[in-house]
């Protein structure tokens, strides 16, 4: 799962890169546009400054992922949320180490910050992470 959100992020903001002009919006969807931002801050464009600082943070916050996925690897389909999560922040990181900024190209409708897939992914994987968190919790309890 890590390295096909990293190659799925990586591969899609290469095509918007070369594609879409800044300050250009294109229509994908009904709602939806395409467009070519930097984001100096961290998903969904919070916390924006020094880019070294939030790889940093970004880091370290994946260093307590994977302890905590080391910790808990036995348990069903915990590794689907930790890939989802490490290989968006891989994706970003990325960007981050060469450019200084990541690309954010998907615009959602009523001021929504624009982002990227690597941003969904995260927020995909801890939605999924709290969810299996939730049902191991749960069964615990019964």
């Amino acid at each position: 799962m890590l390295v096909l959100v990293v190659a799925v992020d990586q591969l899609t903001k290469h095509a918007v890169e070369h594609s879409i002009v800044p300050s250009e919006e294109r229509r994908l969807l009904p709602g939806i546009q395409l467009v070519n931002t930097r984001n100096r801050g961290v998903a969904f464009g919070f916390l924006p400054g020094n880019h070294i600082a939030v790889t940093i943070l970004v880091s370290i916050a994946l260093l307590a992922l994977l302890a905590y996925f080391a910790l808990h690897a036995s348990r069903p389909l915990m590794w689907l949320p930790t890939g989802m999560i490490v290989g968006g922040a891989l994706g970003n990181i990325l960007d981050r180490l060469r450019h200084g900024s990541v690309t954010d190209f998907i615009k959602l409708p009523l001021g929504w910050p624009p982002f990227n897939l690597a941003d969904a992914s995260i927020t995909l994987g801890i939605l999924v992470l709290f969810l299996l968190v939730d049902r191991r919790r749960h069964a615990e309890d019964r």
